[in-house]
This record gives C-alpha cells, sequence and structure tokens, in this order.
C-alpha cells in the first residue's frame, strides 16, 4: 500500500467519524428539544386540570359560564364575559378566542397576497441586482422586535388609521391585524421564493416554447409547481399568527369585547397570559384558566401543523402522479 493511499484511507476514516459524530450531535439535539416540548407541555396541561377536575375551581369561576356556555344577558356581549377578578368571575373564553380569530384573520388576508406577490416578483421578474437587495431587505424585517412593530402600530399606524377611515376606536382588529401582517411577510416571502426558486427551468422553457407571456408563465406554471411550499408558508405564518403576543398587546385594545366588528378592540390568547399571568393567584379558577389558554395554544398550532403537512403531502403526491 502506498503512502497516497495510507494518506487517503486516513482521511476517509476521519471524514466518517466527524460524519457520525455530526449526525449523533443532531440526534441528541433533535430529542431534547423533543423533550423540553413535551415537558412545557405536560406542565401546562398539569395546571389546567383543577378545571375539570377541582369542584372549588369550578365554583370559584362560576363553572357554567365556562368556555362556550353563557350566562343570562340581552346581548352576546354581555352573555359571554371574561371577568375572572369581579365579585362574580366569568371566564368565558369566546371574547378571547374570537379576538384571536379576528387579528389572525387580517394579519393573514394583508401578509399572504404581499408576501407571494413579492417572492413572485423576486423569484420571477426582478433584475439580479434589483433581487440581491429586495430579498435581505424584506428578510431582514424578521429580525424587528415585536415590541417595535407594535409600538409603531400604537403610535404611528393607528392614529393613521383613524384619521383616513374614521374608526371610532384607535385600536382595532385592523391595526393589529396589519402590524401582525408585517411580521408575517418575511416567513411567507421567504419559504414561497425558494420554492419559486426551486422550480425546475424547463417548466417556464416549455411555457415559453409554447408561446406563453413571462406573466402568464409565472401565474399558471410557476406558481402551481410551487403551491406546496406556498401554502407551508401560510401554514407557518398562520402558527406565528396565533401564538404572537407583544404586537396584538399594544396594538389590538387589549378589551375583550364579543365582538364580530373588526373595529372594535380585541383580545387575544397569547395577550391575556402575557397580561394577566404574573400577577394571577396560584391555584385560583383564574390561574388554571390561563393555563388553559395556554394548552390551547398548544393543541391549535400543533392540529395546524399536522393538517398542513398532511395536505402538503397530498399536493407533492398529486403532482408527481401528473409529472409521471
Amino acid at each position: 500500500m502506498t503512502r497516497f493511499q495510507l494518506t487517503t484511507g486516513k482521511r476517509e476514516r476521519r471524514r466518517l467519524r466527524t460524519n457520525s459524530f455530526m449526525t449523533a450531535l443532531f440526534s441528541v439535539a433533535g430529542w431534547v428539544a423533543i423533550l423540553f416540548i413535551t415537558l412545557i407541555f405536560a406542565f401546562t396541561f398539569k395546571e389546567t386540570l383543577p378545571i375539570f377536575t377541582d369542584p372549588e375551581v369550578q365554583k370559584e369561576a362560576n363553572f357554567h359560564a365556562f368556555f362556550f356556555k353563557a350566562v343570562e344577558g340581552p346581548t352576546i356581549t354581555d352573555r359571554y364575559i371574561w371577568q375572572p377578578t369581579s365579585d362574580v368571575p366569568k371566564v368565558s373564553l369566546i371574547p378571547i378566542i374570537l379576538g384571536t380569530l379576528k387579528s389572525t384573520f387580517v394579519g393573514l388576508l394583508f401578509a399572504c397576497p404581499l408576501g407571494v406577490a413579492a417572492a413572485l416578483f423576486s423569484s420571477e421578474f426582478a433584475p439580479v441586482k434589483l433581487r440581491e437587495i429586495v430579498k435581505p431587505v424584506i428578510e431582514l424585517l424578521a429580525g424587528i422586535p415585536s415590541v417595535v412593530l407594535g409600538f409603531f402600530a400604537l403610535i404611528v399606524l393607528a392614529t393613521w388609521f383613524q384619521q383616513v377611515f374614521g374608526f371610532t376606536y384607535r385600536l382595532n382588529a385592523y391595526n393589529a391585524g396589519v402590524a401582525l401582517g408585517i411580521a408575517l411577510i418575511p416567513i411567507i416571502f421567504t419559504i414561497s421564493e425558494d420554492g419559486l426558486a426551486a422550480v425546475p427551468r424547463a417548466y417556464r422553457e416549455a411555457s415559453f416554447a409554447l408561446g406563453a407571456s413571462r406573466f402568464q408563465t409565472a401565474w399558471k406554471v410557476v406558481m402551481p409547481a410551487a403551491a406546496p411550499a406556498i401554502f407551508a408558508s401560510f401554514v407557518l405564518a398562520f402558527g406565528r399568527a396565533i401564538g404572537e403576543t407583544m404586537i396584538l398587546l399594544m396594538a389590538g385594545g387589549n378589551a375583550a369585547i364579543t365582538s364580530f366588528a373588526l373595529t372594535d378592540p380585541l383580545r387575544t390568547l397569547s395577550a391575556t397570559i402575557a397580561a394577566e399571568l404574573g400577577e394571577v393567584v396560584v391555584g385560583s379558577a383564574h390561574y388554571a384558566s390561563l393555563f388553559f389558554m395556554g394548552t390551547l395554544l398548544f393543541v391549535i398550532t400543533f392540529i395546524s401543523n399536522t393538517a398542513g403537512q398532511l395536505v402538503i403531502k397530498r399536493m407533492q403526491t398529486r403532482m408527481q402522479g401528473e409529472k409521471a
């Protein structure tokens, strides 16, 4: 065996050992992350249990008004109430869940078209030099702290919306949703742009050869081919929107009102936890209710991610079948 062969063999063994070590390290990191998530969920669920098992907590919380059930009142706002610290506590989660859905709806409605349009422009139409500027600038939005976006929405955006549209309340679902959408755009843009860029060049050339314009090719060929990546960006944006805290706490008005109007203030699940958990009495019905909100956020995020993965796999399978 020559000296060159010995040196090559040593390098190969060193490379294999390095690969084995890195694989083991990544595996350990992944299992540790799963363990931490499991422990967090177990602790949150344990603190939620008194809502369903402790009669004293149920009595303190006026349990018949909990979650979807209503108390007596002339209007829907009077029947579903979040007043956990009043003389007669009422802990209906309807206004909190409704506020979360409203802010998420407006945020996605604002961010999804803009994020996909920006990704399509960057991938298909922008010159190379312009693309090198646009992409980093949009992705840089992801590094802006949520509290900064919330402060911007509280001081600037809310005033501008009220002056232009004449809203009764400065802080409402529109203001909170647009501020939330600004935080969602980098997620949608980055994943969608990567998906669009991954579409084979042959698709575009075949479309051009058939006489399609550049816009027709981008809209009817490239975007459908990148649909799994675009949908994945929507799923991740939904998870971020559901769990966002500071933007909605500062820009949404922080009022637990049972109202379907987007011009009214709102309060979300995560904002309620952030605002009230620091001052709640440990072991009380209020305490258990806040942890129930945390459990609900876990469940919603898990279901949305799981359903999203199933839909993406089905889309990919259908596209592979069409190629075949």
